[in-house]
């Protein structure tokens, strides 16, 4: 007897050989998807019937910092540099574990409920949010995020917290947990500090999630210290490869463009973020004419504010229309590809598509609701109709942790309560 059948669904699969089923019927058995059609002899200990709604894979978040839900609108509408050097960071100063773990697990909610699956996280105190994603039961691929200015000594005390937590939570969470390495970005850590972190990664087997170009500042900046910008910095000490995960990567150049595609790294589209901050907008379309993998990510909440996958689906596709002056660029099915295929090779996860073998990590969205109606298109309708609260059931690795619109891995009021009494006590700390 399998585990779960999800039957009457119009199933978006993703997968290009399959396409979509208009009434199809999901096996899942042992985590892992068995069978995808029209019909199964199979029996199931539970059954949930998806007439009206959309099967499809869940959403991945390829760039997140989570325990930042605690600041959530604490500091917005203010100039980068401001709102980091005078807000964010003397904040962060003040955070504890115990924060970081309310804020992750108010993400991790917020995330289930709104259809993402899996995310990639860069942030500090990061075992707590570990402990967060374990208990949530949603997947993760979480980076202790490292910077050392070129301080030998804070070099060396960042690569020991680093690497310990990685060979401590890789794997873990019956594999729902992957690690990497997540040295900040190429204006905060020196270049013997990322020679020595993607040495470290290539030898720990695993990848490394790193901020590239988000602003024109760092482009200045590098250029002013290195004589070039940060691609062809970190081409330089061959930092480049599919293992790595590069978030926003705004301020391209056509040659960078190409750079990015040669070595295969996966990049990280921001868009709510990017237009938040007012820090440029990431050359998505040549970067895929460039044969990129471009995946999507909603950074921290401090800077978008929410995690909400849907809204980034929209904003990248409109974004790219309006920047290029073309509305034939980055289509509903390509965008939803960033989404779900592209997001789960990323970060290594065998998800992003409804097929056999595949992890059973999937959503579904209730069709009926009056700004979906009449369909005409489906993929067109989740990218540029549909939100996070139009799905009503997430399953991660086979698990239902919501179901039919209750959160069922966590108890969600209690989550609230705590993330907000955490703000309260954070805001006595800074002095607010």
């Amino acid at each position: 007897m399998a585990d779960l059948i999800i039957k009457n669904a119009y199933i978006l699969t993703m997968d290009p050989e399959a396409g979509d089923i208009k009434n199809g019927v999901v096996v899942v058995e042992d985590g892992k998807i068995k069978e995808v059609g029209t019909s199964t002899e199979c029996t199931a200990k539970k059954v949930i019937d998806a007439k009206g709604s959309v099967l499809m894979p869940g959403l991945v978040n390829t760039h997140c910092h989570a325990g930042m839900t605690i600041f959530r609108g604490y500091a917005d509408d203010m100039q980068l540099q401001d709102w980091l050097e005078n807000h964010i960071w003397p904040a962060e100063a003040k955070l504890t574990d115990d924060d970081i773990y309310a804020g992750t697990r108010l993400a991790c909610l917020e995330m289930i409920r709104s259809g993402t699956i899996a995310f990639a996280d860069m942030y500090i105190h990061e075992n707590r949010v570990a402990q967060a994603v374990d208990e949530a039961g949603i997947r993760a691929a979480l980076s202790y995020g490292m910077i050392d200015f070129g301080d030998k000594e804070k070099a060396d005390k960042e690569l020991e917290v680093g690497s310990a937590f990685v060979k401590e939570w890789n794997g873990k969470a019956g594999g729902r947990i992957i690690t990497m390495y997540g040295p900040h970005a190429p204006n905060t850590c020196s270049r013997d500090f990322l020679i020595r972190v993607k040495e470290q990664a290539v030898r720990d087997n695993v990848k490394l999630h790193i901020h590239v170009l988000e602003t024109e500042a760092e482009l200045n900046y590098m250029k002013e210290n290195f004589g070039m910008c940060s691609i062809h910095f970190l081409k330089g000490i061959d930092f480049w490869g599919t293992d790595v995960l590069a978030a926003h990567c705004v301020w391209l150049s056509d040659g960078d463009i190409k750079i990015l595609a040669e070595y295969g790294v996966n990049i990280s589209h921001n868009p709510n973020s990017n237009m938040k901050l007012a820090s440029g907008i990431c050359p998505v379309t040549k970067l895929i004419d460039a044969g990129a993998n471009v995946c999507l990510g909603t950074d921290g909440c401090a800077s978008n504010n929410n995690l909400d996958m849907f809204e980034e689906m929209r904003s990248a596709a409109l974004l790219q229309k309006v920047s290029v002056m073309d509305p034939t660029v980055l289509p509903a099915r390509k965008v939803l590809e960033m989404a779900t295929v592209n997001g789960a090779k990323a970060l290594g996860i065998n998800s992003g598509m409804l097929k056999e073998g595949y992890n059973a990590d999937m959503i579904i969205i209730d069709m009926n609701k009056a700004h979906l109606a009449p369909v005409y298109d489906v993929a067109s309708h989740l990218v540029y109709a549909a939100s996070g609260k139009d799905v009503r059931t997430t399953i991660v690795a086979g698990k239902v942790l919501m179901d039919d619109g209750k959160v069922l891995s966590m108890d969600e009021q209690e989550v609230i309560d705590i993330a907000i009494k955490a703000s309260k006590d954070l805001l006595g700390r800074i002095g607010n």
